[in-house]
This record gives C-alpha cells, structure tokens and sequence, in this order.
C-alpha cells in the first residue's frame, strides 16, 4: 500500500486528552504534520481541520482515527462522510479501537459487509448514548422544578431553555461562553444553575 498515512483528532473544547490520541497516531509512523485536531463537538462534520484533511487526501491514502466516536456521533452523518471518502474518494480508514473497521484488510465482500454492519452498530449506538443523556438532564430538571427546587439564591428565574442549551453546553457543543449568552445570563448566575441543576442528578 503506498498511500500517505493521515491522522484525525476530536476532542470537545472541555476535553484535553488529545495527548493520547496523538501519541497513537505518531506510534503507527504518522507524521506530526499531516495529524489534524479539531477542538469541536460531533454533532457534524463542518469542522476546520477535517475539512481541510478531506481536500489533502487522495486516492489510496490511509486515515487513521482513534475511536469511532472521535470521527462523529451523528448517526446518519458518520455513515454518509465514511462512504463518500472510503467509495467515492477511495480513502481507506482504519479505527484503532476497532479492528473489524479497517477498510485495508477487509477488501473481499463479507470483510466489507462486518465492516458495515460493525460501523452502523457503533455509530447507533453512539447517537442513543447521546440523546440518553440529554433526556436524563431534561427529565432531571423537570422534575427537580415540580419539587420546588430553587436554583440559586436568591431564586433565579430559570429561562425555558436552559436544559437545552445546558446540555449543548456540557456535550461539548457550545462554550460557557455562548450557553450565558443565549439564555441571557451572568456568569456566577450560569454556573449556580448548573451546580443546582447537577445536583438533582445525583438524588
């Protein structure tokens, strides 16, 4: 196989272990520059080095990922982006985490069918885990609001959105930053609704 190998690399703005990831990918014999990070949520593929990864690699080149929820976590996206760059670009991927999903040795058509029903499976599952989460924090605030929760002192009003954002906030999505911004409030306000809000989590 002579195509160049490429690295990708996702971690949420919160998350800072993309140490481990790089070291795996420079472990394999990946050049430092041709590895692409991208500090940004999942939800979509509109992320500035992957994009810019996509216009660089070519027919017969590798991308090697750590894991396949560091490639995306939207279902019917991560299907879509592994077909155009593994049929209609001819890119090879290889997921470390995952041996059955590397397109290099499974080239026959039962190899080419797990490989399939594996990335469908996983990418699956990586879409429930999410909305899992977000229902678990809508479910917990609201039902920490019929108890009477008060959310900080003194009572602050909770605007009709803060689940949503809260969890976009959380998951990576959005900085703190934009999640006060949208639901228009100050910061020491923000983050004691948070705490108040996680703590119904727990009980």
């Amino acid at each position: 196989m002579n195509g160049k190998k490429f690295g990708y690399i996702r971690v949420s703005s919160k998350d800072q272990n993309e140490s481990r990831q790089i070291d795996s990918l420079l472990n394999i014999g990946i050049d430092e520059r041709d590895i692409f990070i991208d500090k940004l949520s999942g939800k979509n593929f509109e992320r500035p080095q992957y994009q810019l990864m996509k216009r660089m690699v070519r027919q017969g080149d590798i991308l090697y990922i750590h894991s396949l929820d560091r490639f995306g976590r939207n279902k019917d996206e991560v299907l879509n982006e592994w077909k155009e760059l593994t049929k209609d670009m001819g890119v090879d991927i290889v997921v470390l985490d995952m041996p059955l999903l590397d397109t290099t040795t499974h080239k026959d058509s039962l190899g080419t069918l797990i490989a399939d029903l594996v990335l469908q499976i996983l990418s699956w599952m990586a879409e429930e885990e999410r909305e899992k989460i977000r229902t678990r924090q809508r479910e917990g605030i609201d039902s920490a609001l019929k108890k009477g929760v008060q959310f900080g002192r003194p009572k602050v009003p909770v605007p009709n959105n803060f689940v949503e954002v809260y969890s976009e906030w959380k998951q990576g999505e959005i900085t703190a930053t934009a999640a006060m911004k949208r639901l228009g409030l100050k910061r020491n306000t923000f983050y004691k609704l948070a705490k108040e809000y996680e703590k119904t989590l727990v009980q």
